[in-house]
């Protein structure tokens, strides 16, 4: 086998198995969420496929003529490459909700396969590249190393360019149709030294009905964006103009009423409302920093209702800001501006003592990302924050509140006063929090939130002995159980 055509199959074979892994988590997490057991299973198959893909194309190396098999090989693993969003798509409504299990099924159907044909590659070449025992380490490191530059270059190339510029499924197609004409071009050089029509030809006929199934398969993603799947879904609230629901991936994230901003349909958001009345009379104007944007609902909020407000929203990604312009009412302006990126990095260029309000409002899945909770992150929001001025945060406990007591400890330790929003004898879901430099008006805030069943809680009587979050310590032990199952 000429040298340039196996490492051409090698590079190829191990490059498209790292795109499969990577989209294995854009299509599964629509069904199945984008959690730790989704990560882990896309991991977890991809290694399988790889180890089961290596056994099984070295016994089949040794078995038959290399020359013979790996052509038609490669077609079969480029035709289950077109066919893994469809796998996925149909299988995902059936395992939703069937926890770990029904995510590593999701994941192991849809790219199990493909990545199991494409690893038996690896050994065939080895194989048909070995000429003489003395040249096994030189041989067999040189295609490993190849492959491993395979892996990173598609690492690299769907992480860094191609998941921002297409959709899943075109790129499914692409990487599919490269490993089929690649096949082909094996198959045709190798043939002189082995004629095998009926193999290539088999297989082959496979990869139109397969580019049917993948382009008359839609999904449920209306839009593709750098990070979600995502769809906007109508729906209609007593006398109230239509209204557009916001879901990502499989959460719902966020409904506003395009044509009412004033309006705050979300129970947190109404709570949240109440903090700010409570530290700024109703009307006045106010300088805040949103870290988080969803459905844009409280800066256009603030907008609508205390003129002369100026927001600046820190959203992650730029997609989810263009669906909010194009059907969700956001406009934006000097009064209201954008700037896209993770708010960790986004927060440093922000001006010291400019803001009264920092709102916390950013989510990965069912939970606040870690980077976000963490002291060294609290600090850059006290820095930003004006010395009267106060944090509120969203953010979901799954049960025994270690979590919440662990970020409220967290808070003490950079805030002055700290405090917590919540029905009595909660003990999941969300929980708003209020923290400032100096003092929080807790009588006003009291008053504004007792019409709602709810209390204000002081941090100090749930934080005893819970740990403080830092970027290098994570207590795992101690908030094992305080992220939300799939039916919370």
């Amino acid at each position: 086998m000429p040298r340039i055509l196996a490492a051409a199959v090698v590079l190829v074979a191990a490059g498209v198995v790292l795109v499969l892994e990577i989209l294995a988590l854009r299509l599964a997490a629509p069904y199945v969420g984008l959690t730790l057991e989704t990560y882990s299973a896309a991991i977890g198959v991809a290694l399988l496929g790889i180890a089961a893909g290596a056994w099984i194309g070295g016994r089949c190396a040794d078995a038959v003529d290399p020359r013979r098999t790996l052509g038609p090989t490669l077609i079969v693993a480029g035709v289950l490459v077109l066919l893994v969003p469809p796998i996925v798509d149909g299988l995902g409504p059936h395992l939703t909700g069937r926890g770990s299990l029904g995510t590593l099924a999701v994941v192991g159907a849809g790219t199990g396969p493909a990545i199991l044909v494409l690893s038996m590659a690896h050994p065939a070449v080895v194989k048909l590249r070995l000429a003489a025992l003395e040249q096994t380490g030189t041989t067999v490191g040189g295609l490993s190393a190849v492959g491993t530059l395979g892996a990173l270059g598609g690492t690299f190339l769907t992480g860094f360019v191609l998941l921002g510029e297409l959709s899943t499924r075109e790129i499914a197609l692409g990487a599919g149709l490269l490993v089929v004409v690649l096949g082909v071009v094996v198959s045709i050089t190798l043939r002189r030294s082995a004629p095998h029509g009926i193999a290539v030809i088999l297989p082959a006929l496979a990869v139109l009905p397969a580019l049917a199934v993948l382009l008359a398969s839609d999904g449920v993603c209306e839009r593709e964006t750098r990070y979600y799947c995502a769809r906007v879904e109508a729906f209609r609230l007593g006398a109230y103009p239509p209204g557009k629901l916001l879901v990502l991936d499989n959460l719902f994230h966020a409904d506003v009423v395009p044509s009412r901003p004033q309006l705050l349909l979300l129970p947190y958001l109404r709570e949240m409302k109440s903090i700010v009345d409570a530290f700024r009379p109703g009307g006045q104007p106010i300088t805040a920093l949103h870290v988080g944007g969803g459905g844009f609902a409280f800066p256009r909020y603030l907008e609508a209702t205390r003129p002369g407000t100026r927001s600046t929203v820190l959203e992650l990604d730029p997609g989810v800001v263009e669906i909010a312009r194009d059907e969700l009412g956001l406009r934006t302006g000097p009064d209201l501006r954008v700037r896209t990126g993770d708010a960790r990095m986004s927060i440093l260029d922000e001006p010291s003592d400019a803001y009264d309000l920092v709102v916390g409002d950013a989510f990965a899945s069912r939970s606040v990302p870690w980077h976000l909770t963490t002291s060294e992150f609290l600090a850059e929001v006290q820095r930003v924050l004006r010395p009267d001025g106060v944090y509120t945060l969203n953010l979901i406990d799954g049960g025994e509140l270690r979590f919440l007591r662990a970020e409220l400890a967290t808070l003490e330790s950079v805030f002055n006063d700290v405090v917590v929003i919540a029905n009595p004898g909660q003990t999941s879901g969300n929980f708003v929090v209020a923290a400032s430099p100096s003092q929080l008006p807790l009588d006003a805030l009291r008053r504004r939130i007792a019409a709602t069943g709810n209390e204000v809680i002081d941090a100090t009587t749930l934080t005893d002995g819970a740990p403080i979050l830092t970027d290098d310590f994570a207590p795992v032990d101690q908030l094992i159980g305080s992220t939300p199952r799939d039916d919370q």
